[in-house]
């Protein structure tokens, strides 16, 4: 869809058109609990049995491998909750979300307002910061201190972003609240925390600590890497849509600057359709389980172009926004100029 296309339809005339996606289905919900978190129970009990069995520890990875993708699958639902579109109402999404976030280690209270956020400001240059991956502009990389420039290519290097970076987010920090947070957030925070911890007691006492390091390690981690990079695709893409605060649009933001990732139809499945991303930021509380839906009814979100499993490997080096150009562009790009 083109920038002409996106400011025809107003955001309000989206809410209208989506209004009937965004109707919960208790049915189709439900089923998703049993297809998403009973198998990963399953596997969780099968990678036991493995290692109970003392058979090569490689077929306990290569299990948590599929696990993982259970994890995904049940961290959508949380990602649902958060946005109170999973279940009709507000409370068994606070119920289902909490204890989501403690299988995918992440408090529902906190996460829950930082991607609120993150869908207010996405594509905003003036309001970067919440809930996205930060991003230079050219002029702010140039102009950075040279320890700073030096701090965001680190950053920025796959390895960390998508190896240091998981374990750092959802191992370490999220087990503290943010500075400034409200007292519900913290009591979030301590509530997955001490759930997690209770749970690491268990494992402790019963089949060593040791063994469920081994087990959950690999599947939280390897669930992790999976998921940031599906986040980082998901704004960091070629063409995509930023602009200042004065001239930012919303619609546009989330049409322009969202991204449609085509995935083939199992890892579609794993990942809960948010690929369909643009259609979820023109209306969040759409839930995962209606996306495919409405992109297959409404052909005006059709025309999006779609970002492939190959073609979004060419966003890994996409690091800095140019303003001038009005693109991303990569590093090398500094030294054309």
């Amino acid at each position: 869809m083109t920038a002409g296309e996106a400011q025809d339809t107003t955001g309000s005339t989206w809410v209208r058109t989506l209004a009937a996606y965004a109707r919960p289905d208790r049915k189709k919900a439900i089923w998703q609990i049993v297809t998403s978190i009973g198998p990963y129970l399953l596997l969780w009990a099968a990678m036991l049995a493995l290692m109970q069995s003392n058979l090569p520890y490689v077929l306990t990875l290569a299990l948590a491998f599929v696990a993982a993708g259970f994890v995904i699958r049940t961290f959508i639902i949380f990602h649902d909750c958060c946005h109170g579109s999973f279940f009709a109402t507000r409370r068994a999404n606070q119920i289902l979300g909490t204890i989501t976030g403690i299988l995918t280690f992440t408090p529902y209270e906190p996460w829950r307002l930082s991607h609120a956020r993150h869908h207010t400001t996405v594509g905003n240059l003036d309001r970067r910061g919440s809930g996205d991956v930060y991003t230079m502009t050219v002029e702010e990389y140039r102009a950075a201190p040279w320890w700073k420039r030096w701090g965001y290519r680190a950053f920025r290097h796959p390895l960390v972003m998508f190896g240091l970076g998981p374990l750092f987010s959802f191992v370490l920090s999220q087990r503290f609240a943010r500075k400034g947070a409200g007292r519900r957030e913290h009591i979030s925070v301590a509530l997955t925390n001490v759930a997690l911890l209770a749970i690491l007691v268990i494992a402790w006492s019963s089949m060593g600590l040791r063994t469920y390091l081994l087990i959950q390690m690999p599947v939280i981690l390897i669930a992790a890497m999976l998921g940031i990079w599906l986040f980082y695709v998901q704004h960091q893409f070629e063409g995509v849509y930023w602009a200042r605060n004065e001239s930012w649009d919303r619609t546009r933001a989330a049409i322009e600057g969202s991204s449609y990732y085509k995935l083939p139809g199992v890892l579609q499945w794993f990942t809960g359709d948010i690929g369909l991303h643009h259609i979820h930021h023109l209306r969040a509380t759409i839930p995962n389980y209606n996306l495919q839906a409405a992109y297959d009814d409404i052909p005006a979100l059709q025309r999006v172009k779609p970002l492939t499993l190959v073609s979004s490997l060419k966003c890994l080096g996409l690091a800095l926004y140019d303003e001038a150009q009005g693109q991303l562009v990569r590093f090398s790009a500094l030294k054309r100029v």
